[in-house]
């Protein structure tokens, strides 16, 4: 800033120079700067609330996704006590809240660790310390999501492969009669592989050793987080709960009435 003395009025006048035009147009920039930092995170933090469809939360996690995003610190206690590797901190720039504990079934599924190490190490409860019996974890559901995959639906083909390899064997996916009749009229028995809601744990198991899962596409029979999980789904991909039976039944007598 320079200043000159007018000779009619004995008052300093200030005039501004060009360093001082620089000065004022910075700091704009940098508070403009701020507010777009505070809008971007702020729609970040939004985002943070949920995550994509293929990151599960480890057993025990809180099912309200507010409640475990308040509870837990971020401290990574938990990926350490992981004796598989299975647990990952999301890093910044995930779709999942920055510093929270997953895993994904397709890479690195549970292996349900009759001791759940996991859920001991957490020090703020972020993790149920009530869970005390792994097959009671509810770490997501799964769904048959690719029937033109499955093998069970091809023609002289029957796979075992998610049935044998679930932990919760022969209550969690079990493999359901079907007569299906082609388009020539003839018929074929089909087993086609039933999630039962009420067993399954969520541990990605079937979705990592679907034979479908080497191939383009992805396996035929995903897990998916329970908080985005559709509870009408399509035959087949799940066995009804009684209350949705009954339900769908008293649908139906109203339809004939």
């Amino acid at each position: 800033m320079k200043s000159t003395k007018d000779k009619s009025d004995g008052y300093l006048k200030c005039s501004f120079t060009s360093s001082r035009r620089d000065f004022l147009t910075g700091t704009a920039r940098a508070a403009c700067g701020m507010s777009l930092l505070g809008l971007g995170l702020g729609l970040y933090s939004e985002v943070g609330k949920t995550h994509p469809a293929n990151t599960l939360r480890p057993p025990g996690a809180r099912a309200d996704e507010e409640e475990f995003l308040g509870r837990c610190v971020r401290c990574g206690l938990c990926v350490r006590a992981c004796p598989y590797d299975c647990l990952r901190l999301a890093e910044f720039g995930e779709p999942t809240a920055t510093g929270t504990p997953y895993f994904i079934a397709e890479e690195f599924p549970c292996y349900m660790c009759p001791d759940i190490p996991c859920v001991k190490a957490c020090p703020t409860g972020a993790l149920d310390p009530k869970l005390t019996d792994i097959k009671d974890a509810r770490m997501g559901v799964a769904r048959v999501v690719g029937t033109d995959r499955c093998l069970n639906y091809w023609f002289n083909h029957r796979c075992l492969a998610c049935t044998t390899i679930c932990p919760v064997r022969g209550k969690a996916i079990t493999l359901e009669k079907e007569i299906w009749v082609k388009s020539d009229g003839t018929k074929q028995l089909r087993f086609i592989p039933t999630v039962n809601d009420e067993h399954c744990t969520g541990c990605g198991m079937c979705e990592k050793n679907c034979p479908m899962a080497r191939y383009g596409g992805g396996a035929a029979i995903k897990v998916l987080p329970l908080s985005i999980v559709k509870r009408e789904d399509q035959r087949y991909h799940r066995r009804f709960t009684p209350e949705e039976q009954k339900a769908i039944e008293t649908k139906a007598k109203a339809k004939t009435l």
